[in-house]
């Protein structure tokens, strides 16, 4: 009965070990695999979500600025209707 607690504390120290080594290993793994992604993500060329964002708020601003300034252009060719379209110009 004496041995019996000794072979316990023996196989939690081998299993307290071999957890401390997978714990190691686990760590290296999640390591290599984040250094693995980092260089397929460079090497497709991505972008990170803050430079997505902002080109899009970018493209937003542009959409409206272009859109008055048709809007503009369509007041200005009601008023001065005896001038030719620019289309008519180039076409």
């Amino acid at each position: 009965m004496s041995d019996r607690p000794k072979i316990f504390d023996d196989l939690a120290g081998v299993a307290g070990g071999a957890l401390s080594a997978l714990s190691g290993l686990r760590e290296e793994i999640s390591s290599l695999v984040r250094a693995r992604v980092d260089e397929a993500v460079r090497r497709l060329d991505l972008v990170k979500r803050d430079e997505f964002e902002a080109m899009a708020e970018l493209a937003q601003r542009a959409r409206a600025h272009a859109e008055a300034l048709e809007a503009r252009v369509a007041r200005l060719e009601i008023q001065t209707p005896d001038r030719p379209a620019p289309e008519d110009i180039v076409g």
